[in-house]
């Protein structure tokens, strides 16, 4: 099983020999590929598509897994005992939603071990989430697909203090790791913020006035880590 980078990153977080529940598996080639590898002793591959796990468990049968995975029909943690795994991987969702599966079920949650989190949008929402309830980031990285970032966050229970409000925005890990994509990422972040301030009519309204200045202290943010950056 060949995974693409983003998966493959994940893949790299799960500890060895874990029980891992994959929260949304889509096509179930992270559970395959963590059994196949011996990284993970069992998986548990979840959807709320049920056209969607009939072909996961279709390539799981192919491949002469169902021992060592099981494939579950179910929203989020809802489908899980406490207890029953010990590495979560949520993925491929907006950070929001990642947010409130963890927040729906806090004794499914409350039990893992392990949490690899990879949100698609409000990468920020789910690090002041993770912030305010007792996990603690231990790594990130960054993975650049098809030009289009990604951020993967690896989290255990644990205290976590905040030192700046820019580690909500850009993951403080980064800045220890000097995440070989970091730079261009904060660049584009820059420029992704511009184009809004450019499309924004600041005479239209007070809301309008407020999200310029917002965005405008944003890109200041932006440029002050870019500034920290170059001086690696």
């Amino acid at each position: 099983m060949i995974l693409s980078e983003r998966l493959k990153t994940i893949a790299d977080f799960v500890p060895a020999n874990s029980i891992v529940g994959d929260i949304g598996t889509d096509h179930g080639y992270l559970p395959v590929y963590l059994i196949e590898k011996g990284i993970a002793k069992k998986a548990i591959g979840t959807d709320i598509s049920r056209n969607s796990l009939e072909k996961i468990y279709q390539l799981v049968k192919s491949r002469g897994l169902e021992k060592q995975i099981d494939v579950r029909l179910g929203n989020g943690l809802e489908v899980f005992k406490p207890f029953e795994v010990d590495t979560l991987v949520i993925a491929g969702m907006g950070g929001l939603l990642i947010r409130d599966i963890l927040d729906n079920h806090k004794e499914v949650a409350d039990s893992v071990s392990n949490f690899i989190l990879q949100p698609n949008i409000a990468a920020k929402e789910l690090r002041e989430y993770l912030y305010d309830n007792n996990f603690e980031i231990i790594d990130e990285r960054l993975v650049k697909e098809w030009d289009k970032y990604y951020e993967v966050i690896y989290a255990k229970k644990g205290k976590a203090y905040l030192k700046e409000d820019i580690y909500l925005e850009i993951g403080e890990r980064l800045f220890i790791n000097r995440d070989p994509l970091l730079k261009e990422y904060v660049q584009h972040k820059i420029l992704v913020t511009e184009n809004i301030i450019d499309k924004l009519d600041v005479d239209a309204s007070e809301k309008s006035r407020d999200r310029y200045l917002e965005l405008s202290k944003k890109i200041e943010d932006y440029k002050e880590v870019l500034s920290r950056i170059e001086s690696f």
